[in-house]
Order: C-alpha cells, then structure tokens, then sequence
C-alpha cells in the first residue's frame, strides 16, 4: 500500500553568510493510512525544517539539496507553485502551534472559516452549515454565535479549536500538526490531544504531530522519529521508544522528562554538551560529542540504521556491535 506520506533521503540547506547550514541530513520517513506518526528533538532539532519542506514553504534561502517528498504518491519536490497552493489546505492541511498569529485578527471567524472553503462548489447556506456542525464537532458551544466573534474573543483554547476545525474542514489525506498546544495550559493540551484523536478516528486522515513533550507523543501518537540535530536517529512505535529506547540520544531525552523523576530533587536532568554546530558537520556520529558510550567507531564513521527489534531501528554503532557479537556467538 502506498504511504500516504513518504520521506526519502531528504536533506536541506539553508545559504549564511559563513557557509551552507545543513539542516536536514538525509531524512527519511513514512507516514501510512490512517497513522499517527510523532517527530519528538529538543528546540532547533529540525523538525519545523522538515515541516516547511514538506509544505514547500522554506525560506528565501533554503533549499533541497537531495531527496523525495510525496504525498500519496505525488512528487511534491516536483510540483510548480500553483500545483502546491491545490494541494495544501486541500489534500494536507496544518495547525501551527500559535492559534494567534494562525488567525486573521480583524476578520471574524465566520468569514475565515467561509473563505477556506473557496474550493468548493456550495453554497452559502451550505458552507456556513458545514462550519457550524465542524465547531461543534471539535467541543466549542454555541457554535453559531462564533460566527460573529473575533479571535480576540476567544480564549487560547477555543482559538486553537477554531484553527482545528478550520484545518479538518478540508478533510485532507493528511494532518501536520505543529506543535499545536504550545500555547495552552495542561488541562486544555490533554483535551486538544484527545480532540485530534476523536477527529483522525472519524475522518480517517493521517496525522504527522510534531512536538517537544514526550507525554502528549506518547498519548497521541502510533510511531514516532527522533530527531537531533537535522537528522533521525531511532524509529519505533511509542512502545519501542519510550520503554525499549536504543539510541543514547533518545536514553537522555527520556531521562530528562520531569515525569520520570521519582525522588524530590533541586536540580533538573540535563543532557551534557551543546549542540553541533550545523555548519560544520562532524565525521563520525553526530551525537558522539555529548554521548556516554562513545567509543572507537563514533568519532569517525558515521552510523547506518541498525535494527533494535521489529520496526525499530535506531543510528547507532552500539547496536552493530551488540548485532555483531550474537551473530558471532550463534556461528561458535
């Protein structure tokens, strides 16, 4: 079966005055039918990168430099401009994590949710019927009263119910969900997350969730990527990650969840060193400068993607060499 979204070998860059940053490395990723699909690294990891490229919405000086993108079989790397504005908003649509700047704020919420629907042939009455039943399908009451309303009437919360519903009313192939509780309080992301799954289930869409917090991965989300620095450095299904994790990477960044912390403590896990600089990639595995088990082979060769166990695959040469040795062990 055909992906609804597939990532092949895609890598960025983005053209600076001290050089070409690579920001994306050979990135490769699939989202199927009907899945949910997680991207989860600390802050400047890539994964708003990833979003622009598969949008076709990188800036002025970035660009492709190797790789495929398609949805459902369409090559988006190959499509003109016009041929991108019929797909986005239509076949995959976004929620960005700031319902504030996601809205127009001097528009009411009925006249934005009316202009998305220019693609089809309805008629007023309709649209705004179909608006009205989407608002109350996503939990905001009175939902023909908002119509009128501004987003500045509106709490976070119901702002960022709007721009779901407004993302849902295409009901696209796909869903990209950037970070969509950012701006939210801890009761209203657990709701948000259990309206994005309510609304997958019965639409059918797939959703690629892109997020910091490894508790509303885990909730959400069938599979999930890891990303660090510009690159994917262990794949799984959540159970994989967060209770089989491979990758020392994915080791700390689970490690340094506040939620995992059992004793009282004044001081927060931390993951030690710094991020590499992307304009001068190191040779060996990139995150060998801040990782605990470094060893020979780390410095200097870059690692593939070892199987850790059934659909789980981590970029690590620790798993060559724990592969390497049962290999051994079953020949003697």
């Amino acid at each position: 079966m055909v992906p609804v979204l597939a990532i092949d070998n895609l890598s960025v860059e983005f053209a600076t005055q001290q050089g070409p940053l690579r920001a994306l490395r050979n990135v490769s990723l699939q989202v199927g039918a009907g899945e949910v699909v997680g991207i989860v690294g600390e802050s400047g990891c890539g994964k708003s990168t990833l979003l622009s490229s598969i949008l076709g919405l990188l800036a002025v000086n970035g660009r492709v430099t190797g790789g495929q993108i398609s949805l459902k079989g369409t090559d988006l790397l190959g499509l003109t401009e016009p041929e991108l504005d019929r797909l986005r908003g239509d076949r995959m649509s976004v929620v960005f994590q700031d319902p504030m700047t996601t809205l127009n704020p001097v528009l009411s919420i009925g006249r934005q949710m009316t202009d998305i629907q220019y693609r089809r042939s309805l008629s007023a009455g309709q649209k705004t019927s179909r608006i009205v039943a989407m608002l109350a399908q996503v939990g905001i009451p009175d939902p023909e009263q908002r119509l009128s309303q501004y987003p500045h009437e509106l709490s976070g919360g119901m702002r960022q119910r709007v721009a779901i519903a407004m993302a849902m009313l295409a009901e696209p192939e796909l869903l990209i969900a950037d970070e969509p509780t950012t701006a939210l309080d801890a009761t209203l992301e657990i709701q948000i997350i259990r309206l994005l799954k309510e609304l997958q289930r019965n639409i059918g869409c797939s959703i690629l969730f892109i997020s910091h917090h490894l508790g509303l991965i885990a909730e959400l989300c069938d599979s999930v990527a890891v990303m660090y620095a510009g690159e994917i450095v262990e794949r799984g299904s959540v159970r994989d990650i967060f209770h089989r994790a491979a990758h020392p990477y994915t080791q700390r960044l689970l490690a340094c969840d506040p939620a995992r912390i059992q004793d009282p403590t004044s001081r927060l896990p931390t993951i030690l060193g710094d991020v590499p600089n992307l304009l001068s990639i190191p040779s060996g595995c990139i995150f060998a400068p801040r990782c605990p088990h470094v060893f020979g082979p780390c410095r200097g060769l870059r690692p593939a993607q070892h199987a850790a166990a059934v659909d789980h695959t981590a970029a690590c040469h620790l798993l060559s060499t724990i592969t390497s040795n049962a290999t051994a062990s079953l020949r003697s």
